[in-house]
C-alpha cells in the first residue's frame, strides 16, 4: 500500500514538472505573472506592452489548411525556432539552432513535442534540394523553415515563436542565474564569438553565457545528449522563475524575452493559450525523429539522415493529434 502512494505520489511530481516545462516552452513571454498578487497587473501590462512590438504577422497561413485556426477553440501547432540571430530585427540570415514542433490537442488536453535534429537531411523548398534542416533559415528566415518542416511532415504550422540567443543569455542574467549541473568539463565560444566559456564538472549557478555554452555544445556526445542538456536548463530556469525570489526581477525577464522575440501569436492568442497549459492534467509526449548518423553525398558533411519508416509513423501520430485525416 506504501508503495503505491509513492507510485502515485512520484506520478504527481513528474506531470507537474512537464506542465511547468510545457508552460515555459509555449508561453515564455506570459512568465506566470497572475502569481504575483498585487503585482500581477503591472506585469501583465508590461507583458502585453512588450510583446504586441513582437508579433509580426508576415508569415503565411498554411497551404495545408482551408482557413485560418484559434488558439481559443482549434488543434494547432507551434513551431520554436531557436537562431544565432545577435540583429534586433531579425534580419541575418542566419541557421536554426533549434527546432521544437509542438501539436496542441483541445479534445484530450495533450501536446505532441517534438523535437528535430538541426543536423536533418531535408528537401527544403526554397533552394529545391537536400540539405541540413538548419540551413533553411539562412535561405529564406522563418518562412522557408515553416515550409520545410510541412514537407518534411505534411502538417500545418500554425504559428511560430523565435527567439534568438541574446534573449537566452539576457533572460538567465535577468533571473540572477540558474543552477544547472555541468557534465564534463569543455570550453565553448560564447554568444557572440569573441570569448572562450570554461565549465568543470559539478552544480554551478550558470550565468546567461555559460548555460548558452552548455546548451549548444557537442563536443563530448550527440544531438539528442544535446537536447537532454537544453530540457534540464530549461528546467533550471523554470524553476528560478517560479521562486518567490525571483518576483522582483520579472519585469526584466519580460523585456528580455520581448526584446529577442519574434512571433504571429497575438497577445489575445497568448492569452487563450495560457489557460490551456495551466489548466487541468496536460498530457505531454515528447518524439524525436530516428535516424542514423551519415555524410552528405555532395560535400561529405556530417548530416542525421532520417529513418523513413519511424519518419511515416511520426507523420500519423501529427495528424491524429491535429485532427487531419
Amino acid at each position: 500500500m506504501a508503495e503505491q502512494r509513492q507510485q502515485i505520489r512520484e506520478r504527481r511530481k513528474r506531470r507537474k514538472r512537464r506542465r511547468r516545462i510545457m508552460f515555459f516552452l509555449l508561453l515564455p513571454f506570459i512568465l506566470v505573472a497572475s502569481t504575483a498578487a498585487g503585482y500581477g497587473a503591472y506585469l501583465y501590462k508590461k507583458a502585453e506592452t512588450v510583446f504586441t512590438d513582437s508579433y509580426d504577422p508576415a508569415v503565411e497561413k498554411s497551404d495545408l489548411r482551408d482557413k485560418a485556426v484559434d488558439p481559443s477553440k482549434d488543434n494547432i501547432s507551434i513551431l520554436f525556432i531557436g537562431v544565432d540571430d545577435r540583429s534586433p530585427d531579425f534580419k541575418q540570415k542566419t541557421r536554426s539552432d533549434a527546432l521544437i514542433l509542438a501539436t496542441l490537442n483541445r479534445k484530450n488536453h495533450s501536446v505532441k513535442l517534438l523535437s528535430i535534429p538541426r543536423d536533418s537531411y531535408v528537401y527544403i523548398p526554397i533552394i529545391g534540394e537536400k540539405q541540413k534542416i538548419t540551413h533553411a533559415h539562412a535561405y529564406g528566415g522563418t518562412q522557408a523553415t515553416i515550409d520545410t518542416v510541412e514537407h518534411l511532415l505534411d502538417v500545418p504550422v500554425d504559428f511560430y515563436v523565435k527567439m534568438n540567443f541574446k534573449g537566452f543569455v539576457d533572460v538567465v542574467n535577468a533571473l540572477g542565474g540558474v543552477k544547472v549541473k555541468v557534465p564534463y568539463e569543455f570550453t565553448e565560444k560564447n554568444s557572440t564569438d569573441s570569448e572562450p566559456v570554461h565549465l568543470t564538472p559539478g552544480v554551478h549557478n550558470l550565468s546567461g553565457e555559460e548555460a548558452l555554452a552548455l546548451a549548444r555544445t557537442r563536443k563530448h556526445d550527440n544531438d539528442v545528449m544535446r537536447g537532454e542538456r537544453q530540457q534540464m536548463i530549461l528546467e533550471a530556469i523554470v524553476k528560478k522563475a517560479k521562486s518567490v525570489n525571483a518576483v522582483t526581477k520579472y519585469p526584466d525577464v519580460i523585456e528580455a524575452v520581448g526584446q529577442n522575440m519574434k512571433t504571429n501569436l497575438s497577445f489575445s492568442q497568448m492569452k487563450s493559450l495560457v489557460s490551456f497549459g495551466t489548466s487541468g492534467d496536460l498530457k505531454i509526449d515528447h518524439l524525436t525523429l530516428k535516424g542514423t548518423d551519415g555524410h552528405d553525398p555532395n560535400n561529405g558533411a556530417y548530416i542525421y539522415k532520417l529513418d523513413d519508416v519511424e519518419l511515416e509513423v511520426t507523420k500519423r501520430i501529427l495528424k491524429r493529434q491535429l485532427g487531419i485525416n
